[in-house]
């Protein structure tokens, strides 16, 4: 069963500015079980991107070791079962939703029928079936959001990473892709997402990871959550202002 397995990485940038080094993520380590939905919280500049990209393959960890359902990072067939949202997604904005999903389904292998079907599905669970046509640059940046939380979903993966899924979503969207993620749960996926919303964290996740200055404060299980009055107050215990 896919899981994602991250043992004592570490990332240190240095700034162009001042070429001073900066750590980005130190000696973090966790396990995301299978069907597990996994938060990771954390302010602006706490590693939670920085790791998310690792995950993905996308930059190398310094040292240690990320294994995803059984493959390395480095092996672009480790991706192949992993839907992944990035922070701020960018599509080309002359197409319309419709055209980005029957692009990445068939890129993803879907035959014609099963592609429709999935298209036709996500775009109904997120609100944007009416809208389908439009093209990209119309669209609101909760919109756009939702469009590529369905361009994650289309080939139907096991794995699911999202980062920063909420953002800039109004309450009406949050509602829908809380439900579109709580249907995921239900189906037995393997969940990962950084969100600054500790309250949809808190509602989802069957354990949370919190994350400042790039090292690993915790992991609590939801009912740990719920015993310590919630997760903003056991957040702020663990994360002080600077």
């Amino acid at each position: 069963m896919p899981e994602i397995r991250i043992k004592n990485i570490s990332k240190t940038y240095v700034s162009e500015f001042k070429r001073e080094k900066k750590i980005a993520v130190e000696n973090f380590s966790l396990t995301i079980h299978s069907a597990e939905s996994f938060g990771i919280i954390g302010r602006n500049g706490a590693g939670k991107s920085t790791t998310i990209k690792m995950i993905m393959g996308f930059i190398k960890p310094d040292k240690g070791d990320i294994i995803i359902d059984d493959k390395k990072p480095s092996d672009p067939d480790s991706r192949l079962n992993v839907g992944y949202l990035p922070e701020n997604p960018y599509f080309y904005d002359n197409l319309s939703a419709e055209e980005l999903l029957k692009f990445s389904s068939y890129t993803s292998g879907l035959d014609k029928k099963t592609a429709e079907k999935r298209i036709n599905t996500l775009l109904n669970q997120v609100g944007l079936y009416a809208v389908r046509k439009q093209r990209l640059r119309t669209y609101s940046k909760g919109m756009t959001q939702r469009v590529g939380i369905c361009f994650a979903l289309i080939h139907d993966p096991d794995i699911i990473i999202l980062d920063e899924p909420m953002s800039g979503l109004d309450p009406f969207g949050r509602k829908m892709v809380i439900d579109l993620i709580e249907d995921l749960k239900k189906r037995g996926k393997t969940i990962l997402f950084c969100s600054h919303i500790l309250n949809d964290v808190e509602r989802i996740c069957d354990r949370v990871a919190i994350m400042d200055s790039g090292t690993l404060k915790g992991i609590f299980t939801k009912q740990h959550v719920l015993e310590n009055e919630g997760m903003e107050k056991l957040f702020l215990t663990l994360v002080r202002e600077k």
